[in-house]
C-alpha cells in the first residue's frame, strides 16, 4: 500500500507541474528538451557511487525546483518558472516509475524500493 501512494504521488506532482506549465502558455519544445536534463547528474557515477549519489539526489529532490517555481511566480518570470516546473514534472515522472533518491551502495538502491 505504502509503494502504491508513493507512486500516486509521484503521478500527482507530474500532473500538477504539467498543469501549471500549461495554465501559463510556457514553450512545449522547451520542455520536452528539457524534461530529462536531471538525469545527467547520474554521470557523477562515473567517478564513484558517494559522489554518483549525492549529484544524482541534488538534481532529483523537490526543494530546489520549488523554490524556482516559486521565485518564477513571484518575479514574474516565464523562464524561471518553466525550469522549475519541468524539473519538478520530471521528479514526479520519476518517482510515478519507482525511481527514488539513491543511496551510495548502489544505483538500484532508492529510498522508494529496490530496482
Amino acid at each position: 500500500m505504502v509503494r502504491i501512494l508513493l507512486h500516486v504521488e509521484g503521478l500527482a506532482m507530474l500532473l500538477f507541474a504539467l498543469y501549471l506549465y500549461a495554465s501559463h502558455s510556457l514553450s512545449w519544445p522547451m520542455f520536452f528538451i528539457l524534461l530529462f536534463a536531471p538525469d545527467l547528474a547520474a554521470l557523477g557515477y562515473m567517478v564513484d557511487l558517494k559522489t554518483g549519489a549525492k549529484m544524482y539526489n541534488y538534481f532529483h529532490t523537490t526543494s530546489v525546483p520549488i523554490i524556482l517555481i516559486i521565485a518564477g511566480l513571484l518575479f514574474n518570470s516565464g523562464g524561471i518558472l518553466a525550469i522549475g516546473l519541468i524539473w519538478l514534472a520530471h521528479i514526479g515522472m520519476d518517482r510515478m516509475l519507482g525511481y527514488g533518491l539513491k543511496y551510495p551502495t548502489r544505483f538500484k538502491d532508492t529510498h522508494l524500493s529496490r530496482l
